[in-house]
């Protein structure tokens, strides 16, 4: 009996061995990171920016997806005169996903024609960064 469990167990294993080795080879995933920004710094944006252009560098642009999802006093940093405008326009030429909260703009009496035209928009930033980590995003606040 146990000779022909030996066997069995055998034969299965290696059913199971060729059954892995006929499975397609599947791309690697991207990486994916939200990046938080809720601070009204351009210091802390550029660190941020720093971050995602370095990520950009290190993995390659098409091998990484990322937002940075501005609210609460960070949301001025997005302003059409803001500071760091420039560098956020070429982060969003690059790839990155720069978005701003609703909830906040409206809380600040803030329209889309008073924010940079290269940004999109969530209803609620936090909810953005809830339902990212829920989908296996990498989490970062500078």
């Amino acid at each position: 009996m146990k000779k022909f469990s030996g066997i069995v167990g055998l034969i299965c294993s290696g059913v199971l061995l060729l059954g892995a080795m006929a499975m397609p080879v599947q791309a690697a995933e991207k990486a994916r990171l939200v990046i938080q920004v809720s601070d009204n710094d351009s210091a802390k944006w550029n660190l941020a920016l720093n971050n995602a252009k370095n990520i950009q560098k290190d993995l390659g642009n098409d091998n990484v997806e990322m937002e940075i999802v501005a609210y609460g006093p960070g949301i001025n940093m997005l302003k059409a005169e803001s500071e760091v405008g420039n560098r956020i326009d070429e982060a969003v030429a690059s790839g990155v996903k720069v978005l701003a909260c609703q909830n906040t703009m409206r809380n600040q009496k803030l329209v889309k024609d008073d924010m940079l035209s290269s940004i999109a928009y969530v209803p609620a930033g936090v909810i953005e960064i809830m339902q990212k980590q829920l989908q296996g995003y990498a989490y970062l606040r500078p």
